[in-house]
């Protein structure tokens, strides 16, 4: 191989030279006079004539951030000094033959195969002239998928990926010879049909629209149903490609409104309706900003509360009483000290419990009564999902007769509700009720239950996949002196974000740990709303309560009062979906702190004047209902009680840190989170087990945020209760 070598003794003089040299490659070392080589490549990056030019870096350190750091700036390859010269020939070599092309200067898009939009409008605008002096007309469809935008926020940004795919897979399925492909920047397929009538084109139109709706895309173990939206324009006279497209998209536009599967072709007033749309939607979205600004303004000044509540306050009240002869400071320390210590041995003591399995009684196979299961499901909002969910149901192995009922409510027709009515036909045990006014998951149950056959009812949210066995094991606990069962909800989401690894481990702590240990320690167990099983006709007297935000929660101690037992069962699994963003995850922990607010208010005075409760049991709804609400905010109070000391005894250098009760405060508390780790992971499941990586995250997230976004979510939920903001919003599963 022989080259031209141009020699530059700087990163300054390399600059200077290629205004005289345009070379093939580059090879810059990183540590120079006056510019370094990141600089370096950040200006020849930044100069369009030198921004396609490959670049080896030479480091003399093969540090992992140094390599991560020249990539970011833009090197194409690097080299670790002292250099082999055969390795680095064969390097030059590979990038000679192959130089690197700037993913903005591609044809191609990366992820589907398909032409970039404008290499696509490109090809159209040669197509359409092509034809002009024919006097033939072309035709352009937009395809796209109604629910995409809405999945990533359960399945995260990637789902687009084998979805498009997939969807590409079905559009080539039946081409037609001259058909060209591209891939939109709104996220859809662009399709140029040369030379047809209009009728081969609906029907080339129709049969996707079917083989699409048709399809299960499968995204990881996930299948989902998702509505096809097309819309087309034929071409005219005189059309510039953007003209044709512009037409298209507006009647991709119009059948997104329809969602009726029927491949919307251009008409004149589609182009009205799309800017009327357009408007409205923007007019929608500045109202939506506007009440996002205020909703999020509320929880800003709601936030500001807790911290002066929490913090200012008792800082100012220290201050003032210590102004007037009356420290307090001392008592209320170790009021602090013996609640922390105290909740922490309570963990420890929970996670003890928890190691021992407790399996319920075994019974004769022949002894299985009817069984039922209610899935609460809220469309469009679960449509993708359901499918997969109610496949799971059906798979179950149950002996006795079982029914699947799917409770429903839909503000308009959806072409999932065609698949609830074939499901139906095809398996009898399935039966979807449509809940007429509903916008609760309390109102499709309690709709439900005068459908219900068994003898024994398990309800489920939509994103549930209950194991095989589930039902069995469940009425084995229901046949042996139990009136309700809760199960262990299992993340199967845990890959998709740092947040759903976060909430995967954090419900092990719960329904492996937690909820097991603390039922043995109190006596008694609690409802969480999903994979819980009811018997009957305990059901039908306590009904959900549609006006409490977390009706689980108040339907537990509802029949708790009355003395009836409810078991929690770590080995009875359905596996679910965890949210995947920050936001997602607020508003969920918001739903439920100011749920068990609202149950703690309201049901705290009736449950501890109950005479079906034992001493036990009452201390643990202490646990549960009262301090429960108190920790969240003792948890802070050391801060202020610091800090008063510190302003007091004129700086913090002053404090003797190594006083006996605060290092052993501190030990134990710190050590707290470490030791209920090891608890979970003991007892946690194998499929959550496999990801080793995860439980160190959690160690580090729940360290240094996630147990304070936790506490600052519950004291957030007590301040928005006593404003009377009360928000009912489901996680997001589409």
């Amino acid at each position: 191989m022989n080259c031209n070598v141009v020699i530059a003794d700087n990163g300054v003089e390399a600059l200077r030279r290629l205004d005289e040299v345009a070379p093939d490659l580059i090879i810059s070392d990183v540590m120079m006079p006056e510019i370094d080589g990141y600089e370096l490549l950040q200006a020849l990056r930044a100069n369009p004539r030198t921004t396609d030019i490959p670049i080896i870096l030479l480091t003399a350190r093969g540090r992992e951030e140094d390599i991560v750091y020249g990539f970011e700036f833009g090197a194409d390859d690097y080299l670790v000094k002292p250099v082999s010269m055969a390795e680095l020939k064969a390097r030059v070599k590979a990038k000679l033959d192959r130089p690197p092309i700037p993913a903005s200067q591609l044809r191609q898009d990366r992820r589907t195969g398909l032409l970039k939009q404008q290499a696509f409008m490109q090809e159209a605008q040669q197509e359409l002239s092509r034809l002009e002096v024919r006097d033939e007309t072309s035709y352009l469809a937009c395809i796209g998928l109604g629910e995409l935008a809405s999945m990533k926020e359960y399945l995260g940004s990637q789902v687009d990926v084998p979805v498009f795919r997939q969807l590409v897979a079905l559009t080539t399925f039946d081409a037609l010879p001259l058909e060209t492909m591209g891939y939109g920047a709104d996220n859809h397929i662009l399709l140029l049909m040369p030379q047809v009538s209009t009728a081969v084109v609906q029907k080339r139109l129709r049969l996707l629209s079917q083989r699409v709706a048709k399809h299960k895309f499968i995204v990881d173990d996930e299948q989902l149903r998702l509505t096809p939206v097309i819309g087309f324009a034929p071409s005219e006279a005189g059309d510039s490609a953007e003209q044709l497209y512009d037409r298209a998209l507006s009647a991709h536009s119009y059948a997104g409104l329809q969602l009726d599967l029927e491949p919307a072709e251009y008409r004149p007033l589609m182009g009205q309706l799309a800017h009327q749309t357009k408007v409205k939607t923007q007019a929608m979205k500045k109202i939506s900003l506007r009440t996002s600004l205020a909703r999020n303004g509320r929880t800003i000044i709601q936030i500001s509360v807790t911290l002066f509540i929490g913090l200012v306050l008792p800082f100012i009240i220290y201050i003032v009483l210590g102004a007037v002869g009356f420290d307090i400071s001392q008592e209320v320390y170790f009021l602090v000290v013996i609640g922390l210590l105290a909740t922490a041995v309570l963990i420890w003591w929970e996670g003890l419990k928890s190691l021992r399995r407790v399996d319920p009684p075994e019974i004769p196979s022949d002894d299985y009564p009817a069984a039922s299961a209610i899935i609460a499901v809220y469309l469009p909002n679960e449509a993708a999902t359901i499918e997969s969910t109610i496949q799971a149901f059906l798979q179950l192995d149950y002996p006795g007769p079982l029914q699947v009922i799917l409770a429903y409510n839909t503000p308009r027709d959806m072409f999932i509700e065609k698949v609830f009515q074939e499901i139906t036909q095809s398996d009898k045990r399935f039966t979807a009720i449509r809940i007429k006014n509903s916008t609760s998951k309390a109102q499709n149950v309690n709709a439900a239950l005068a459908s219900v056959s068994g003898k024994f009812v398990g309800i489920f949210d939509a994103d549930h996949h209950p194991d095989p066995e589930a039902f069995r094991r469940a009425w084995r606990w229901l046949a042996n002196g139990y009136d309700i069962v809760q199960g262990h909800c299992l993340v199967r989401n845990g890959a998709s974000s740092w947040i759903a690894r976060t909430v995967a481990i954090e419900f092990e702590g719960i329904y492996a740990v937690s909820h097991p240990g603390r039922a043995r320690l109190h006596g008694f167990g609690i409802f969480g709303g999903s994979n819980g099983f009811w018997k009957t006709d305990l059901l039908r007297e306590t009904r959900m309560h549609g006006f409490m935000l977390t009706e689980d929660i108040d339907s537990t101690f509802r029949v708790l009062e009355r003395g009836y037992k409810i078991a929690s069962d770590p080995y009875l699994i359905s596996r679910e979906l965890a949210p995947i963003s920050v936001k997602a995850l607020w508003n969920q922990r918001m739903r439920w702190a100011q749920g068990w607010f609202q149950v703690s208010l309201k049901q705290i005075l009736p449950l501890l004047h109950s005479s079906k409760l034992s001493r036990q049991q009452k201390t643990g709804i202490l646990q549960l209902l009262v301090w429960r609400e108190i920790y969240p905010w003792v948890s802070w109070q050391i801060f202020p009680i610091v800090g008063y000391w510190a302003w007091s005894m004129g700086g913090f250098h002053r404090i003797d840190w190594f006083v006996p009760i605060l290092v052993i405060t501190t030990i134990v508390t710190l050590g707290t989170g470490p030791a209920q780790l090891i608890f979970i992971w003991r007892v946690a499941d194998e499929a959550i087990k496999q990801h080793g990586r995860w439980f160190w995250s959690y160690l580090v997230v729940s360290f240094f945020f996630y147990t304070e976004f936790k506490n600052l979510v519950a004291r957030v939920a007590q301040v928005k209760e006593a404003m009377g903001e009360r928000v009912w919003q489901s996680t997001p599963r589409r």
